[in-house]
């Protein structure tokens, strides 16, 4: 029978009464179950006009609340979960991995498997983790209550996530690093008089002296004429990378010294995102505003002042001439498949995270398009800046695109800040890049800490630890800074080439294709589509479905497939790796997967049950039997029933109390617990 506030309610949408199903099911952490009273009373309290709803991201028709989860949190507005989401998607990959693989891999033809990968792969897993995480409104280890045993995945997923935030934050140091170098009448990697270069150092400027009493045109040809002549040429942005940022070691075992400058600037990395978490999506979800926006401002600019270059419409065309005999190669494609992965940010856990702060009903299904999009737009918009700009670099050294561009942080580190010397006002140009790069970064690294921080609070969720959830901010951002420190010596680049190669990239498409086999299959399709049909309002659509159970689990298996039967030890320049240092690369691969088998065998150890079926559901929520279940799973037992009925009672008792405790709010919004006990479902 329902109760008499439930007859109150009458034709509003069943939003509140399924929510407190959920609040007994499977997906509920401690702090929604602890909660679920003041959601149904907050909900009677704070609903406003359904025709305010599309600003706050709730389905049209549904009551948008202020604040869903008080004790947790949620977005200020949706459009602070979207444009973190995009700074997280949107990161130094987008600016030097993307363009790299592109033209490695046939150029415009590298488009097509691209984007079939986009569509088939990439969204249909970035909404997947979106409504898994905003359903459960837990972080990457609370969502596994809907099955026990694989609870592995998800600290698989923070293993994943450490190891990036780990390398990621030393890139992003070295960019403020540069930054800090390009505030400067002249960038100290212009010419080759300096302690720090060799003898096969030829720049394409001459000498300062010389500079300003020498035609230009004069200046180029003497440039182009020494290239000629030598063997191997050597930029200074190449030689002031290795010799004097990095002062690189002969190999990956001598560490040589601490490079202090490098180790200062990752401590001021590692503050700035403490800062802008300190009070965890409430204040990220501000800075976000401008960390996530301004890269689109700086890569217009670079673009419009790099297509009106010399030389600019070769770059673009070596960049989208396709090469099509390469779409026939599985590597193209697993290539493709890894940078859908990498760039989107899947498996990494702070998708899930993420949303998992968004309010019940949101559109995450809208969110995934338009993130998922954005982000490989992005991509594509920023290879049209870097090759304008490598193709005018390419025209003055009449050399080939191909022998100017380079890939990771050689990219970003050597053959664009050579180029930049090349364009007038050089300095100004270097501080708009390398704070793209800074802003880029930091968009992706907040997602990265607050993913581990998220995980830690949740599981712990005691009130001390949600009270203090800055306190274990501060403690990981240490944790993350202590670890990086041996990337800041002179051996730090080989560690950290290693870990972008090996600890994010089998292991993510590991991570990917176990997930999604035990939603679909081991927690049910069914169940998992009823769950996104109660949450949107409307079903996932068929090719979503289709693509959650047989495309996208095939996809991922035929790249692990490839991935093993391609694989090439990694080199650097013209050092190989020891096969010590590959070994430690495959375990940190390895790390992180692992904990998926180990922690079901201890699960299995510890549980007297069988632990692969989601968590006992009752409620509103439960299945019911009929053709469409699998197996039926009973309601409540007979105990159950009395205690609801005893609870029914008590509750039309306190009715009145209960109405008179709605006025009796605190500053959030939230309603004083004490005076309004659990109801039963």
């Amino acid at each position: 029978m329902p109760n008499e506030r439930e007859r109150r309610r009458g034709s509003r949408a069943p939003s509140d009464e399924m929510r407190q199903g959920v609040n007994e099911g499977a997906y509920s952490g401690q702090q929604r179950s602890t909660t679920g009273s003041q959601h149904q009373i907050m909900s009677e309290s704070n609903t406003i006009a359904a025709s305010t709803a599309d600003q706050n991201g709730a389905v049209p028709g549904e009551p948008v609340k202020k604040d869903e989860n008080s004790r947790r949190g949620n977005w200020g507005n949706q459009i602070e979960f979207v444009l973190t989401s995009v700074g997280y998607a949107v990161g130094l990959g987008n600016v030097w991995r993307f363009p790299y693989l592109c033209y490695r891999n046939g150029g415009g033809a590298f488009m097509l498997p691209y984007f079939i990968m986009l569509v088939f792969c990439g969204i249909p897993l970035f909404f997947l983790e979106l409504s898994f995480g905003q359903f459960a409104s837990q972080g990457c280890l609370g969502v596994w209550k809907i099955s026990p045993m694989f609870k592995g995945v998800g600290y698989g997923m923070m293993v994943v996530s450490t190891y990036i935030g780990i390398y990621y934050n030393v890139v992003i140091c070295i960019a403020f690093y540069y930054f800090f170098q390009s505030m400067t009448n002249l960038l100290p990697w212009t010419y080759c008089n300096n302690p720090w270069n060799t003898a096969a150092c030829v720049g394409v400027v001459s000498h300062p002296i010389n500079a300003t009493l020498v035609n230009a045109t004069t200046t180029l040809a003497a440039g182009v004429t020494e290239v000629v002549n030598r063997t191997k040429r050597t930029s200074p942005s190449e030689e002031y990378w290795k010799h004097y940022v990095l002062n690189i070691s002969d190999g990956i075992g001598n560490f040589g010294e601490l490079r202090l400058p490098i180790l200062g600037c990752l401590a001021i990395s590692w503050f700035v995102v403490f800062l802008c978490l300190i009070r965890g999506v409430k204040s990220s979800g501000k800075v976000v505003y401008f960390t996530a926006t301004f890269p689109y401002v700086v890569l217009t600019i670079l673009f419009i002042r790099g297509i009106t270059l010399d030389g600019a419409v070769n770059g673009i065309k070596y960049y989208l001439t396709p090469q099509w005999q390469k779409v026939l190669d599985a590597k193209v494609w697993g290539d493709a498949a890894s940078q859908i992965f990498y760039s989107l940010g899947c498996a990494w856990g702070g998708l899930i995270t993420m949303a998992s702060y968004n309010k019940f009903h949101n559109n995450c299904f809208r969110d995934s398009i338009i993130i998922s999009i954005t982000n490989c737009a992005t991509s594509v918009y920023a290879g049209f800046v870097i090759f304008s700009i490598l193709g005018f670099m390419a025209h003055q050294l009449n050399v080939p695109v191909s022998e100017v561009a380079d890939h990771g942080p050689g990219l970003a580190f050597v053959a664009y800040p050579e180029a930049l010397t090349l364009l007038p006002i050089s300095p100004l140009w270097s501080l708009l890049f390398f704070f793209m790069l800074i802003l880029l970064g930091l968009g992706t690294q907040f997602c990265l800490l607050e993913t581990l921080v998220t995980a830690i609070v949740d599981e712990i969720g005691t009130d001390w630890i949600i009270r203090n959830k800055t306190v274990v901010t501060l403690s990981v951002a240490i944790v993350g800074f202590l670890l990086g420190v041996p990337l800041t010596t002179q051996a730090g680049i080989y560690w950290l080439l290693l870990m972008d190669n090996y600890a994010a990239s089998f292991s993510l498409v590991v991570i990917s294709c176990i997930m999604c086999i035990c939603i679909m299959y081991i927690y049910g399709y069914r169940n998992y589509f009823r769950d996104v049909e109660m949450m949107l309002g409307f079903p996932p659509p068929l090719f979503f479905r289709v693509c959650w159970r047989f495309v996208s689990p095939v996809i991922i298996s035929f790249i692990l497939i490839f991935t093993v039967i391609q694989y090439k030890p990694i080199t650097y320049n013209d050092y190989v790796y020891p096969g010590w240092s590959l070994a430690i690369g495959f375990s940190m691969a390895l790390s992180s997967v692992i904990c998926i088998p180990v922690y079901a065998l201890y699960k299995i150890s510890r549980s007297p049950g069988a632990t692969f079926r989601e968590e006992h559901r009752t409620g509103h929520y439960a299945p019911m039997a009929s053709e469409d279940t699998v197996e039926a799973r009973p309601l409540k037992e007979k105990d159950e029933l009395k205690e609801e009925l005893k609870e029914e009672e008590k509750e039309k008792e306190k009715e009145s109390k209960d109405e008179i405790s709605l006025t009796i709010q605190g500053s959030n919004g939230s309603t004083n617990t004490h005076n309004n006990p659990n109801p039963s479902a």
